[in-house]
């Protein structure tokens, strides 16, 4: 991969999902480079957090879903070339912004004044109230009863008030005490934090020396915030505010003002707060919660010049996602009849998403739509552009979905397990499809499957996932037939291939852990026939065994006990050519 263009690098990605009052952590610190023009398939079980990781790339998570951290970069550098028009309003608006920061970098000169007042109010505070462990630990106990309550609430809505009142009843009796429990639980805490703050307001002395440093830095903080900014510092703010105006230039006028007003709010609390917005990773952090920040490049007399990078980690503004979702970034879904409307014509279908992206006449979008529909195999395409899905068999609607994500040439297409709906032989159809349309249209496939035999097919790359995790990663030639780490194993020796006549299919034994909870060690390890006693105290690092080839096993470390993987997967080459008489 060294001579492949990186197309989307994720960072250290975490995605969780508010469900029932908890915090569940689905995506748990991934990284990973996908290239351009190549085929990456992404396996697992279900629950594994496959499609979850996918669908942060185009926006798409659950309203219940957000990113907690973690970047997802993606190259693209006609999106990120960026132009905004010098209009006499624009001057004006750069100059407004521009003298509001230099205003405000007379803050930067008490920096280091204001961070030792923050200091000295946080410990005041924390005298106050209750310790962070012990808050806590609380909030989690209280968390957990009320989890409970939901359950047995859940519980009770499932029986039948005519045959089960005894289970009613009971039921109800154990949400009251359950709710008894957490107003116990929720008035400690008060009496805990009302104690301790009539402690701390109590203690004179400490209040008194809290009053004169406070006042001493408030006068030394006074002087130091007193002088203008220097030449130096005005002409970077100058870059800054046509920095602030490339970066709302694509808004309409109120968003663009309020925008403007939210970053110039956030740029005057960094300075106060001391970061250094010279520093380029710095300011982007500044500008990245309100609006990607837009580099300043150059500028002529009608126009500012700037590029950006696109971390869709942070797009907030959904019409930034219109232009990424579908002219960037393609989903085929798993069944097409989700995905197609029953009420819309085939064509219609088609040609509505070539207007919307590609500004054209609907007689340019039907003559494209046909010739689309040519390419994905379509029969008569012409007679068949007026016909509604139901006319169409399964793999022809798949066929057609398949068109759409196409018919705005995006660079990378997210397959979500396309084929499982489909039998064998159409599977085979639609992913020798996918893979010739990619040399034409030269996009990168991201496949997401449960069925290693797709993935051997499909991809260049695998990366297998387990409990939002990445646990083992390379070359489809590396994993098959060299794989690392146990659940890897498991997984192919589940294949159906590799059983032999009269023996019990291989499975994979327990269940995935519980994402409400933090994991302790490899969270495999329950399931780990080969689980060492460091893998239920320590989660294991991603280590190298080719260039290209990596797993998050304990086992690839130097000091563990050598183990061979299972009997039912070594040869596997030439179980397969067997298996499939070849």
């Amino acid at each position: 991969m060294e001579n492949q263009n990186v197309l989307l690098s994720v960072k250290d990605l975490e995605v969780k999902f508010r469900v029932r009052g908890r915090i569940l952590t689905a995506i748990r610190g991934i990284s990973l480079d996908i290239y351009e023009n190549e085929s990456i398939a992404i396996v697992g079980e279900s629950g594994s957090g496959k499609s979850v990781f996918t669908k942060t790339f185009a926006g798409m998570l659950d309203e219940n879903g957000f990113i907690s951290s973690g970047e997802i970069i993606f190259s693209d550098p006609e999106l990120a070339d960026t132009k905004v028009a010098l209009t006499p309003a624009a001057k004006s608006k750069i100059a407004s912004v521009a003298r509001a920061l230099n205003e405000s970098s007379r803050l930067e000169g008490g920096a280091k004044t204001y961070q030792e007042m923050e200091a000295l109010r946080e410990e005041k505070a924390r005298r106050a109230t209750l310790n962070e462990a012990d808050e806590q630990a609380m909030d989690d106990r209280i968390g957990e009863l009320v989890f409970e309550r939901t359950e047995k609430f859940n519980l009770k809505q499932t029986f039948d008030p005519a045959k089960e009142k005894d289970k009613i009843k009971a039921t109800a009796q154990e949400i009251a005490a359950l709710d008894e429990k957490i107003k116990q639980f929720k008035a400690e805490k008060e009496k805990k934090i009302a104690d301790l703050k009539r402690a701390a307001e109590r203690d004179t002395a400490y209040l008194e020396a809290y009053d004169r440093k406070m006042a001493e830095l408030k006068a030394r903080y006074a002087k130091e915030t007193a002088n203008e900014a220097s030449a130096e510092t005005k002409a970077r703010n100058e870059i800054i505010a046509k920095e602030v105006y490339l970066s709302v230039g694509r808004y309409s006028a109120v968003k663009r003002s309020r925008t403007i007003n939210k970053l110039l709010a956030a740029l005057k609390d960094a300075m106060k707060k001391g970061v250094d917005l010279n520093d380029d990773k710095q300011r982007s952090e500044v500008f990245d919660p309100i609006a990607f920040r837009v580099r300043y490049l150059d500028e002529t007399p009608e126009q500012l010049h700037g590029t950006c990078v696109l971390n869709l980690a942070n797009i907030k503004d959904a019409h930034d996602w219109t232009q990424i979702r579908g002219r960037r970034i393609a989903t085929v879904f798993q069944d097409p009849m989700t995905s197609l409307n029953p009420i819309i014509t085939i064509g219609k279908q088609i040609t509505s998403i070539i207007i919307k992206h590609q500004q054209c006449s609907e007689v340019q979008a039907r003559e494209r739509a046909i010739e689309l529909m040519k390419k994905v195999g379509i029969p008569n395409a012409e007679k068949r552009f007026d016909d509604y899905p139901f006319e169409y068999s399964g793999g022809m609607r798949q066929r057609i979905v398949i068109a759409i994500a196409l018919s705005c040439q995006p660079k990378i297409l997210i397959c979500d397990e396309p084929t499982t709906a489909l039998d064998v032989t159409i599977q085979a159809q639609i992913l020798k499809l996918l893979k010739d349309l990619q040399k034409e249209f030269n996009y990168t496939i991201v496949f997401i499957t449960h069925d290693l035999g797709v993935v051997a097919n499909v991809a260049d790359r695998v990366a297998v996932m387990y409990a939002g995790q990445i646990v083992e990663l390379g070359e489809v030639e590396e994993v098959f037939y060299d794989p690392r780490h146990p659940y890897t194993w498991a997984l192919l020796s589940s294949l159906p291939q590799l059983a032999q006549k009269n023996t019990k299919l291989f499975s994979i034994t327990g269940t995935p852990p519980s994402l409400y909870n933090k994991i302790v060690g490899d969270p495999f390890a329950p399931r780990n026939a080969y689980c060492l006693k460091i893998d239920t105290l320590k989660d294991p690092p991603m280590f190298k065994v080719t260039d290209t080839h990596y797993a998050k096993t304990w086992l690839l470390d130097p000091r563990s006990p050598k183990y061979e993987k299972p009997e039912l997967i070594q040869n596997i080459h030439e179980k397969l050519l067997e298996a499939f008489n070849i």
